[in-house]
């Protein structure tokens, strides 16, 4: 990952001896694109089509590359950015784009780790699903239609706006698009109630490598099996999702309780690993840790903060926490009852008091360098291991480092890890988000902080899952390998990366299901699911 491969290197030296022939390649297949869309529209496609020539090419690029590192480095510009108002967009989309050999890349909410929504090093156009946003709710039946577009926060309007004891178990970022975070599983802050959002997604439409429409009944159920959380941009371009929405009571409880190195942290984040079978399912409690200010000279310390859904009210969580968790000392000052839709806004650091209208921006915030990283872990970290985490957090070089721990456990604990490819079941306590941002935007910025996450990751290795080492693919980490994107990749080197977010069992079932659907590989980048000759028919 840290030096050019002899085929990149050729790619860089051609660019740098021959830089007018590839401008001038561009504009032609760019032409020939754009003149295959013309004839499969009857109607003007100016009104979902942006090249280079537009005023909104530009900002349509950048505002929603959620992370700079991705752009940071010379890479290739979409030949246009494609905003489809229909399916039938999308349908024309694909027959151009394999008739003139030109990648897509799929963008609901820019929000990938790695940026592979937005950025490729092959010819490619960016499908960006953000007008592709309706939500229809069907309280009877207790469900909803979701167009991929749609944003989690744009979701949790719509279901709150019919019900106020109905919801659904996703993530916690607001401007995060469905369509990653379903297909690559959807973990949130309700899924000891309920699971993630992947499993309480009951239909699909997909448009396939042929450009055809399937739901679930037509696409059968191997390949629905696969598109819950074996990862985006593989199978087909999902347009929609029929998720099963859930019960929450009229009231729940939060908390937000900080706890610093002086205050006992570190016994009571070691402490909290012990508790994932003593909670109960309507109870999840993560934690934060990160390296804070405490005084006006500048001294530091870490900081853990424990933060909290209680799907009740105030009066039955406190007993349960003094009686599981005494040394956090809670008391009923600590929490906050409230609604579960202003909860969402609670966990997305949105002040007391906004407008529940915040749930449907969809404006890039505070955009920054990033780099996240993910482990599971299976049993309780040492005190001593954790004490030479927090040595490591002290450095100059992680001013803007985070460690999440996010407990895992009771309906986790019963669905089993075949059930969908997301394997993260029973078995593991708490997942591990490692996450690295700064301001900075040079070379040597980024490779020192790179360099850093890379060493707390090598230092976790004897902490967390073994055999493999696992990962949660919706914190895509290329550092875990890539597929060989100008072909077909072979099982090992896949299997790097592919057995650590899915598992022996479920990645092979991903294999074979991607050779019956997609056998030409047309939807791929660098961590989607490979074609593989010998798993076809």
């Amino acid at each position: 990952m840290n030096s050019l491969g002899p085929s990149t290197m050729f790619a860089y030296m051609f660019f740098l001896l021959f830089p007018f022939s590839l401008v001038n390649s561009a504009k032609d297949t760019r032409e020939d694109f754009l003149q295959c869309l013309h004839s499969q529209n009857s109607n003007s496609i100016s009104s979902f089509i942006n090249t280079p020539n537009n005023p909104s090419y530009s900002s349509l690029l950048q505002n929603y590359t959620q992370n700079l590192r991705v752009r940071a480095t010379k890479t290739l510009e979409p030949l246009v950015i494609i905003k489809p108002k229909k399916a039938f967009h999308i349908q024309t989309t694909i027959i151009c784009s394999k008739k003139h050999g030109v990648q897509i890349r799929i963008r609901s909410g820019g929000h990938d780790y790695e940026g592979l929504s937005s950025v490729s090093p092959l010819p490619f156009v960016v499908l960006d699903l953000i007008d592709l946003r309706n939500i229809t709710v069907d309280l009877a039946k207790k469900s909803a239609w979701v167009q991929a577009g749609a944003s989690l926060g744009e979701v949790y309007y719509t279901i709150a706006e019919k019900s106020s004891t109905l919801a659904f178990p996703a993530g916690v970022g607001l401007t995060v698009g469905v369509g990653g975070h379903f297909s690559g599983g959807g973990e949130g802050m309700m899924m000891r109630k309920y699971g993630i959002a992947a499993d309480n997604i009951i239909d699909a439409k997909i448009i396939n490598a042929e450009g055809k429409i399937l739901d679930r009944e037509s696409m059968g159920e191997d390949l629905f099996w696969a598109i819950r959380g074996g990862g985006g941009n593989t199978f087909g371009i999902v347009v929609a999702w029929k998720i099963n929405l859930v019960d929450v009571p009229p009231v729940v409880t939060v908390f937000n309780v900080t706890r610093t190195l002086e205050q006992n942290a570190t016994n009571l984040v070691h402490r909290w690993q012990y508790l994932v079978d003593k909670f109960p399912e309507d109870l999840a409690l993560r934690i934060f840790v990160r390296r804070v200010n405490f005084s006006q000279d500048g001294n530091t310390t870490i900081q853990a903060a424990f933060t909290s859904l209680f799907l009740g009210r105030v009066d039955r969580l406190l007993p349960i926490v003094q009686q599981h968790f005494p040394e956090l000392g809670l008391t009923k000052k600590d929490c906050i009852e409230m609604s579960w839709i202003n909860s969402t806004l609670y966990f997305a650091g949105v002040p007391n008091g906004a407008s529940l209208d915040v749930l449907l921006k969809r404006d890039p915030q505070g955009r920054m360098f990033f780099k996240g990283k993910s482990d599971y872990v299976q049993e309780p970290i040492p005190k001593n291991a954790l004490e030479k985490i927090w040595k490591r957090l002290y450095k100059m070089d992680a001013k803007m480092a985070e460690l999440q721990f996010t407990i895992l456990g009771g309906k986790m604990n019963e669905i089993s890890e075949f059930s969908i490819p997301f394997p993260h079941r029973a078995g593991n306590l708490f997942q591990i988000h490692y996450a690295l941002l700064w301001h900075e935007e040079s070379i040597k910025e980024i490779n020192w902080h790179m360099k850093w996450i890379r060493e707390l990751y090598d230092f976790m290795a004897p902490y967390v899952a073994k055999h493999p080492r696992t990962a949660y693919v919706n914190y895509r980490d290329l550092d875990l390998g890539t597929n060989n994107i100008h072909g077909n990749s072979t099982y090992q080197e896949a299997c790097i990366w592919g057995f650590k977010y899915f598992k022996v069992n479920n990645f092979n079932r991903l294999i074979q299901v991607k050779a019956t659907v997609d056998p030409d590989n047309f939807f791929r980048n660098e961590q989607s699911i490979p074609y593989l000759d010998h798993y076809a028919g």
